[in-house]
């Protein structure tokens, strides 16, 4: 039953999650950097952006699964499904929802975008403190780290430093709209601090709500 229980706050903090990533999309003003290249390959592709980024997660647990051989866990299969249901309300909130929906005003978008970016910085840190499940793109890091002995965070940064030059790469060669923009930096600079703090704030409510993981 506890099981039952971590994974089903798992699953409605990624569905807030991608409201969240389906809200900063629609602001605008520039998204992160693996959202801007996922979004960047949809507007080459005319695929839907959650879409795009099912396929490339799911790419990225294959990866794991090719580095990892034996040691890949069951578990990890997971992203699976998580990559899935993120990618299936990205789509949902960000064309059906939202479809309609316009953001005139410069500060009305900066506005929703500051507050996507909080919502998703409480979901992820939330999520990476109940540990059931990684992100597919952070588990591939992960394997990586392991195999060629590289620190995770050097190899997560040089993860976001290639998809900016890839995006950059695109926008100027192939005219895609640029989805690096202001809003990248912003979400640099709000991401860290803020999933940090929700984390220690999530760690005392799974506590009481004897959702925390397991030593």
């Amino acid at each position: 039953m506890r099981e039952i229980k971590r994974y089903i706050t798992m699953t409605v903090l990624i569905i807030i999650t991608g409201i969240g990533a389906a809200f900063s999309l629609k602001a605008a003003a520039g998204v992160g950097a693996w959202d801007a290249m996922n979004q960047t390959l949809s507007n080459m592709t005319g695929m839907k952006v959650g879409t795009m980024g099912m396929i490339i997660n799911i790419s990225c647990v294959a990866g794991q699964l090719v580095l990892m051989g034996r040691n890949f866990k069951l578990r990890q299969l997971l992203q699976i499904p998580v990559s899935i249901v993120l990618g299936m309300v990205v789509n949902f909130v960000l064309y059906n929802v939202l479809g309609n929906v316009s953001f005139d005003s410069y500060a009305i978008r900066l506005a929703v975008l500051i507050a996507a970016y909080t919502v998703i910085s409480a979901a992820v840190g939330a999520i990476m403190k109940l540990d059931a499940v990684t992100f597919a793109l952070e588990g591939l890091c992960m394997a990586v780290s392991e195999k060629t002995g590289i620190q995770f965070s050097k190899l997560r940064q040089l993860v976001d430093l290639a998809c900016i030059v890839v995006v950059l790469v695109l926008a100027f060669a192939i005219k895609t709209p640029l989805t690096v923009r202001e809003g990248t930096i912003i979400g640099m600079l709000m991401f860290g601090p803020l999933m940090g703090f929700f984390m220690k704030k999530a760690e005392p409510v799974f506590n009481k709500l004897d959702l925390s993981p397991t030593a």
